[in-house]
């Protein structure tokens, strides 16, 4: 499901996802629209901007919440035009697997584009990496982030842009080993011990967006 008031846009996405073999079950000019498309359709994931009418502030956010609060089988990927990393945290606070946040630019890489709908869609949770840089970068000094080496914020910037072991060892040039040992590592500086019942990688999300506030 597509959802943006510009037709344009909505017509140039569905082309680019048609041609990549993606089902595209139907585009919303407005959050009404979407949310009842979603209801109808029960899309495997909604791709939604965040500006939409009749405010053009938040109403695409706004809905995608809703989509997760009322159909979590429904994964969600937000579009913005611009980096406003307060509404990645807004999107993501309540439960961030089977969302995204990306830059609306990344549209135009179909590879990007389709790899964030198939890791939505299996439940992870996917970060623009500018906006990860951003978030990582205005953590408050007591945060654990800051007891993380460079390499382990490296590695945690890249697990909360959504890459798997193989992919974060591929894009820095280490052994998957290598890769499973810096992600135990951030695990454990941040609190995060083995469970059956959490997803670590998920908790590591939080952790990246959480800023402690002070008075």
């Amino acid at each position: 499901m597509i959802a943006d008031d510009v037709m344009l846009i909505r017509s140039g996405i569905a082309r680019l996802l048609k041609d990549e073999g993606v089902d595209v079950v139907g585009e919303a000019a407005d959050a009404d629209e979407l949310l009842r498309l979603v209801a109808l359709e029960r899309p495997d994931v909604a791709l939604v901007d965040i500006r939409m009418p009749p405010t053009q502030t938040d109403e695409g956010l706004v809905a995608a919440r809703r989509i997760r609060a009322q159909w979590p089988d429904v994964g969600v990927v937000v579009l913005s035009q611009h980096l406003e990393p307060v509404y990645a945290r807004r999107l993501l606070a309540d439960q961030p697997a089977g969302l995204a946040y990306l830059l609306k630019e990344r549209v135009f890489d179909v590879v990007v584009l389709v790899d964030a709908l198939r890791r939505v869609h299996e439940g992870e949770c996917v970060l623009d990496p500018t906006i990860v840089a951003r978030l990582v970068r205005g953590q408050d000094p007591s945060s654990p982030v800051h007891r993380l080496s460079a390499r382990e914020r490296t590695v945690l910037g890249l697990v909360t842009e959504g890459r798997s072991n193989a992919g974060i060892a591929a894009d820095l040039g280490l052994s998957e080993r290598t890769v499973e040992a810096a992600c135990s590592q951030v695990f454990r500086k941040l609190g995060l011990e083995p469970s059956p019942d959490v997803n670590r990688r998920v908790l590591a999300v939080l952790a990246a967006l959480r800023r402690d506030e002070h008075p």
